[in-house]
């Protein structure tokens, strides 16, 4: 299952999610950088897109020997 969490980064570099998130050793996670001359709706838009390549069967299956446990 795919999940996105917003995020920030600190003034030291640092990112900082919005929200409390519990994540399973050795998981995997995606981290996207958005460009800041993108409006949220373009964001959105663009996270939405990305979510429908990555929200498919073949892709779990392809990463699957790296989810040990599942």
């Amino acid at each position: 299952m795919l999940r996105m969490i917003k995020a920030v980064v600190r003034e030291d570099g640092r990112v900082r999610l919005l929200e409390d998130v519990e994540l399973p050793r050795n998981g995997r996670v995606l981290v996207t950088i958005l460009d800041d001359s993108l409006s949220d709706e373009k964001a959105i838009s663009v996270e939405n897109a990305l979510s429908e390549d990555w929200n498919r069967d073949e892709e779990d299956a392809a990463w699957k020997h790296l989810q040990p446990g599942r």
